[in-house]
Order: C-alpha cells, then sequence, then structure tokens
C-alpha cells in the first residue's frame, strides 16, 4: 500500500492532479491486516493482526464492522517496542477508533501517509449509492448479532466456508446502500464513482484486473520495493 502511495505521488509530480485513495473497507478477510513486523534485536520477522470478538465477526464481518478489542490494543502497545520507534508505539496507543477500519485510517494519518489525499470509502452509504449497479456482488446483513458480507448466489445469499462450502443466510439485496462488489466487479464500480484517470495496481493485482474494461484509465504497476510482505514503519 505504502508503495502506492509513493508511485501515485510521483506520478503527480509528473503530471499534476489530485491522489484519491480508495479505501476499500468493506473486505472481511482477517488476513489483509495481518501484519509482519521485523524485531528489532533477533532480526525475525513475527505476524501481528487484531483481536477479533469472535468467530463470524472475525471471517464474515466488514473491516469496518470489526471491533477494535481495547485489551488487544494495550497488549499490542507493550509488543512493540521490540519492533518499532517510540513515536509509532505512542501513536499506536493514542488511537482511539473503534472498529479495524477507522483504526487503520487513523494510523495512515498520523504517520503522515495520506497527507493531501482524498480517501474514498467501500463502505460510505454515500458511494455506494452514487456507483452503479452490479449484478455481483455482497451485501451487508446481519447474522448471529453480527453485521456480515453475504455473497450473492444463484439460491440467494450465503457465507463462504472455505472450498467449496458455503452458508446460506438471510438477506436483502435491492437496497444499493447495503451492496458491496466482489473483486471482478470493483473496478467499474469505483471507476464509476472516481472517474481515475490513472491507476496504480499492485504488483498481484494488476495480474487479475480486466483493464480492457474501462480503456479510459492508465493502468500503472506499482513502484518495486523490498520486502514488500512486511509493514512499513517509517524511514
Amino acid at each position: 500500500m505504502v508503495s502506492k502511495i509513493w508511485t501515485a505521488r510521483r506520478l503527480q509530480k509528473e503530471i499534476g492532479g489530485e491522489i484519491v485513495f480508495f479505501y476499500h473497507d468493506c473486505d472481511h478477510d482477517p488476513r489483509e491486516t495481518q501484519t509482519k513486523l521485523t524485531h528489532r534485536d533477533s532480526g525475525k520477522l513475527q505476524s501481528l493482526n487484531f483481536a477479533f470478538a469472535n468467530k463470524i465477526q472475525k471471517k464474515y464481518s466488514p473491516l469496518f464492522a470489526k471491533r477494535v478489542d481495547r485489551e488487544w490494543q494495550a497488549k499490542t502497545v507493550r509488543q512493540l517496542p521490540q519492533f518499532v520507534s517510540q513515536e509509532l508505539v505512542e501513536l499506536f496507543a493514542s488511537v482511539a477508533a473503534d472498529n479495524v477500519a477507522d483504526f487503520c485510517l487513523e494510523m495512515y494519518r498520523g504517520m503522515g501517509l495520506l497527507d493531501g489525499i482524498r480517501v474514498e470509502r467501500s463502505g460510505s452509504k454515500d458511494f455506494r449509492r452514487s456507483a452503479i449497479s452490479v449484478d455481483d456482488y455482497f451485501v451487508d446483513t446481519r447474522y448471529e448479532g453480527e453485521w456480515v458480507r453475504a455473497r450473492k448466489m444463484d439460491s440467494g445469499f450465503a457465507l463462504h466456508q472455505g472450498g467449496s462450502s458455503f452458508l446460506p443466510v438471510e438477506a436483502e439485496g435491492n437496497e444499493k446502500s447495503m451492496i458491496t462488489p466482489t473483486r471482478d466487479t470493483r473496478l467499474l464500480w469505483m471507476q464509476s464513482v472516481i472517474n481515475c484517470t490513472h491507476y496504480v495496481a499492485g504488483a498481484g493485482e494488476i495480474k487479475y484486473l480486466n483493464t480492457s474494461e474501462a480503456p479510459e484509465i492508465v493502468f500503472v504497476e506499482r513502484d518495486f520495493i523490498e520486502r514488500s510482505d512486511e509493514a512499513y514503519v517509517g524511514d
């Protein structure tokens, strides 16, 4: 993500324009918030992640509905000096966001990563209402007391349990403010609101994007960085 931002800033210097960070805070995959940090003494990598209230929330809730556990935050604050500067430890400790999406956004802003950048969120009801309709999508619905992101199927809606296993759930799929696209329909859905001229894509992302769908966009692969699977902890 940081490399995408740096690439966008380089492009802005070359061609001008505004940088827009499309923040897909509807993603529900807990692996998306897994953070790899290098121990300052041993040099070993360690993976950290949020603690989740229950399995339903962990597996199926969008990032904006995954609640932040304050005990987890306090415990992580005690661990972080082994990995990052005291300044970052204090920033992490100061974040008061109630959900994972907001927590990450506050960290990015506190680190200065989003200075001068406009943020557009897929979880925003206004964004969703402004976007085109898509036929392959997820819908926000309640399941066992949690907000979850259910996939539209031929027979209704379901939560993906892994492999070919799906758990049917009740959901209404006709309200645009509750709908977000799948990976294959997200590009045009996003573009219908943002209308970007250039799109900075990740190394893996550029391989699955159907760029022919949006010939008006110049697709730019993010600049190469070493150890791209590790967290950015400042200069």
